[in-house]
């Protein structure tokens, strides 16, 4: 039976428990931070998986709905599919874990984090990180970590460790990065056009912040940690590697010079094909191929630009390839661009809605509403693939929420232009970052549907090649370089400073000085790309699109909320059905007025005018006698609104019967000559009979 331990890190209220829940996974771990807790478990299975050359890892995160006291919504009343914020925590806990695991071991491994308690202050996506890291060093499983999360931001201008989420709200920057003893391996989050200074300053803080976390793992390990597993990596197949270096060992250079895609793919896989008919020749067995075809092509592209100082086509490592944008590329969307760089291509849209488009989103947190949405689309032909189409897997809705953060932070403020945006990038061509063509397509969609953002954003994505104790920094990295690079780094934000930053290493990790200097090279790159998307379009369009709804904003007293609704909501039908405009009505009494057509919109303000004006005093009205009484008639001023015209005030001579001058039907000029507190209105006719 497991031994049970508990730690808690100093100078912080983070516990890890291990022994007492999960007794039979692999590792299992609680760890807590006020009332929040997540188990966090690591399981693999004891047989690795035959014939395959990767490294068979899931990981989950889980938030049950009774840790914040809540009942999920829907039908069937538990927790379904995760959402798209458990994705993006999986995502979080899987990066930075991968590449820890050592080559050869194939053994199907699970980690599920699943948060039990939620006290919502404290974010739980960092502890199931470091939990996850946790669980796993206290197994058999290998692992070559410890790594700690650590969650930074800035609030009212002070950097701020592991900040509740009251505090995170309030922020200019958020981020949150996986350490290891010496450096940072990954980097998540956004700010508010932040300088590079910022952001390294940030950094470094959390990294040493980090370090009691590591601490906390290693004791764990001293106390109940199992015996590691031990991991054969396979035999090589020399004779393979022998025909390799004897036959085709200067055409992966070759290769590699072919600039287009497609062409060096076609390149590659002939060469494929003709050390597979060598091998048979010489009854060699090609197994292995794959991965030592893969590895040598590796070497090939580092080996070229660390000696060289050139990349795949030649290519300069500081070169950005050749960018083109076009704007209102399609005729009736509100917004779009076309954005290409290289051979990577997004179509951008930008669709302008009102609040009833909001996204409504049932989170740990409670309830609460998306006026900005951000969907990407990675479809297979992007790529020259087949493929069934799915609903959205972790990658696009990870791409996508990395662009949207980059673009949320140029925004308008909901009052000066209170739409709800949804801006949809659908991937046509792939070779590099998407992700950041997304942010220039989307700034240019946003600026050609006439959103008048603060800003434009551009992105760029960094790479990075160590060799021989040298390091080299790329802009605008390929697909292949990032494949056999040690970064990929991306860097999102406007001319005055970073909106978006994510980062993931290969390496154990890197420098302060590879970091200022990939910031720099990345702001170098940004300005030069936001310069190519100026020329198509440098601002936001003056007017929204002519097909976008018109929003017009008005306010009326609380209390006539009920008026303007009606009973059963008979007054507002009968607004929306003869103005065939949207209509909106807050708590506030702010009223928001939508349509294409601007006449509906005005058509619809004057409906609403008409339900919620109020009497003045000394104003003439043409009123319509309602009832006749013996002491004077009441008189409607306007609908809903009744005043009394007292039989003195009918007309200048003495009055004897009401009815000799009014009956019930007749339209009559009145002015209100007094309003009381309660709001009954008195009429008169004196003086205003002919008018």
């Amino acid at each position: 039976m497991k031994k049970y331990c508990k730690i808690e890190v100093a100078g912080s209220d983070v516990s890890f428990e291990s022994g007492k829940i999960a007794k039979q996974a692999s590792g299992a771990v609680m760890v807590c931070q006020g009332d929040t807790m997540v188990l966090v478990t690591a399981v693999a299975a004891r047989k690795g998986r035959e014939g395959i050359d990767f490294f068979p890892l899931t990981v989950d995160y889980q938030e049950k709905t009774y840790a914040a006291g809540k009942i999920p919504g829907g039908f069937f009343k538990r927790e379904g599919r995760l959402s798209d914020r458990e994705t993006l925590a999986s995502r979080l806990i899987d990066r930075p874990l991968r590449p820890l695991f050592p080559k050869g071991f194939t053994c199907e491994t699970q980690i599920i984090a699943t948060v039990m308690s939620s006290d919502n202050i404290n974010d739980p996506a960092i502890l199931a990180l470091t939990g996850a890291s946790a669980a796993l060093m206290i197994s058999d499983i290998p692992f070559g970590g410890p790594v700690a999360a650590v969650r930074v931001a800035r609030v009212n201008g002070k950097l701020v460790v592991n900040p509740t989420f009251p505090e995170t709200d309030e922020s200019d920057l958020d981020i949150i990065m996986a350490c290891n003893r010496e450096a940072v391996v990954m980097v998540e989050g956004g700010a508010d056009e932040v300088g590079e200074e910022v952001m390294l300053e940030a950094l470094e803080l959390g990294l040493k912040a980090a370090q009691p976390f590591l601490d906390a793992q290693e004791k764990m390990v001293a106390e109940v940690g199992l015996e590691k597993r031990e991991v054969i990596a396979p035999e090589p197949n020399t004779d393979l590697i022998a025909v390799l270096n004897e036959y085709f060992a200067d055409r992966f250079e070759e290769g590699i010079q072919v600039a287009d895609k497609l062409e060096r793919q076609a390149y590659f896989s002939r060469l494929k094909d003709e050390i597979r008919e060598r091998l048979a020749a010489g009854e060699i067995s090609d197994e292995g191929l794959g991965e030592i075809f893969e590895e040598r092509l590796g070497q090939a592209i580092r080996q070229q630009i660390s000696r060289t100082k050139t990349r795949i086509g030649g290519r300069r490592v500081d070169e950005i390839r050749e960018i083109s944008c076009e704007v209102s590329f399609l005729p009736r969307a509100h917004g779009s661009a076309l954005f290409t760089r290289g051979e990577t291509q997004a179509v951008v849209t930008a669709t302008l809605g009102t609040s009833v488009d909001e996204q409504r989103i049932d989170s740990l947190r409670g309830n609460s509403f998306n006026p900005f949405m951000l969907h990407y689309n990675f479809p297979p032909y992007s790529v020259g693939e087949t493929r069934f189409l799915r609903g959205p897997g972790r990658r696009e809705i990870g791409h996508g929420t990395l662009a949207r953060r980059a673009l949320k932070a140029v925004l308008p403020e909901a009052e000066k232009f209170p739409y709800t945006i949804r801006i949809v990038s659908d991937v046509t061509e792939s070779n590099g970052s998407s992700s950041m063509a997304t942010v220039c397509g989307g700034a240019l969609s946003l600026m050609d549907a006439g959103v008048p953002i603060k800003a434009p954003v551009a992105g760029i994505a960094m790479g990075l090649i160590q060799e021989d104790g040298e390091f080299i920094v790329l802009s605008d990295i390929l697909g292949d370089e990032d494949h056999v690079g040690d970064m990929d780094f991306k860097v999102a934000g406007t001319r005055k400073g970073i909106t978006a930053i994510q980062m993931d290493i290969k390496v154990s990790g890197i420098s302060r000085e590879i970091m200022a200097r990939a910031l720099e090279q990345a702001r170098v790159g940004r300005l030069h790309i936001l310069g190519k998307m100026a020329e198509a379009l440098a601002e936001p369009r003056d007017d929204i699109s002519a097909y976008a709804p018109r929003i017009l904003t008005i306010h009326i007293d609380p209390d006539k909320i009920r008026d303007v609704i009606g009973p059963g909501g008979k007054n507002i039908r009968a607004i929306t059905e003869k103005s065939g405009a949207k209509i909106d009505i807050e708590d506030s009494g702010e009223i928001k007025i939508a349509s294409v057509d601007g006449e509906a919109s005005e058509l619809a303000i004057a409906l609403i005018r008409e339900l919620t004006q109020e009497a003045e005093v000394g104003k003439v009205y043409l009123g319509k006698v309602q009832r006749i009484m013996d002491f004077g008639a009441f008189v409607e001023i306007f609908p809903g609104t009744d005043g009394l015209l007292h039989i003195s005030q009918i007309a200048e001579e003495r009055v004897r019967d009401v009815r000799d001058y009014l009956k019930e039907g007749d339209e009559v000029m009145v002015k209100v000559i007094e309003v009381d507190r309660q709001g009954k209105v008195r009429l008169s006719r004196k003086g205003v009979q002919d008018k």
